[in-house]
């Protein structure tokens, strides 16, 4: 079984986001960045399948700039065999990576498509779900836990009322959710091992795809700086401000 995971290089999580003077997105000058922690996640349950003997070859795929090889060498040092990166400059939207991420499957044939439910730039929560339409696979989301079987995949789900486990025909699409599993740290010998192994680098107009924004940010903005709380004498006066001035009870 051959995976391919998508994987993207975003603001690292520990990092405060700093929007820009002119309020036209988040400043990335100097800041570190890092593989987003979705796709950590689907970066080691890909690996495991093939720990297990489940997967022959795992190869990942990023849309980005040049800089995006420093995220594709750390998913290899995880354990994938191969990279690819599609050039862009651009920023993409959804459907624009679900477009690459289509090409890249026609050319690849993977089984099984894994990416992070969602990015945590702009927590979108797309690209997997366009993936699957615009390939007409099954596909399973937020899953939290995957069986292979033979000819399909069990996946169970995280859905607002519990639980829900589905089965889906290969080749699959599947977005992973938080408690799939625990991404590993890469040993030193694998990460020099990764810088040995190959990188594929095609331009995005190559792929000779419709990529064109159908989107216009506006404006970002930081959230409100909330007010501080106050303290109250005693619980009449607690149940007095929640119902006059707050009005929440």
């Amino acid at each position: 079984m051959k995976i391919l995971v998508a994987i993207k290089r975003v603001l690292d999580y520990n990092v405060k986001a700093r929007v820009k003077a002119d309020q036209s997105g988040i400043d990335l000058t100097n800041v570190k960045m890092s593989m987003n922690p979705f796709d950590e996640i689907a970066v080691e349950e890909a690996v495991r399948l093939k720990e297990a003997g489940k997967a022959s070859e795992i190869i990942v795929v990023s849309v980005g700039a040049q800089a995006c090889q420093e995220t594709l060498r750390s998913a290899l040092a995880l354990g994938a065999d191969k990279g690819i990166l599609i050039e862009a400059e651009d920023d993409l939207e959804s459907l624009g990576v679900a477009k690459v991420l289509k090409a890249v499957a026609d050319q690849e044939s993977p089984d099984l498509i894994i990416l992070g439910k969602q990015a945590i730039d702009n927590d979108a929560n797309q690209t997997g779900q366009m993936l699957s339409a615009l390939l007409k696979w099954p596909q399973g989301t937020f899953i939290s836990k995957l069986d292979v079987e033979e000819d399909h995949f069990i996946v169970t789900r995280e859905v607002d009322g519990g639980l829900e486990t589905i089965r889906c025909a290969r080749p699959a699409v599947l977005t992973t959710d938080l408690r799939l599993n625990e991404p590993r740290y890469p040993k030193l010998p694998n990460i020099m091992k990764a810088k040995k192994k190959p990188i594929d680098i095609q331009p995005i107009d190559s792929l000779k795809l419709d990529t064109a924004p159908r989107q216009k940010v506006l404006k970002v903005t930081e959230p409100p700086v909330r007010s501080g709380g106050i303290k109250v004498p005693d619980v009449e006066t607690l149940v007095h401000k929640l119902v006059e001035e707050a009005k929440v009870i």
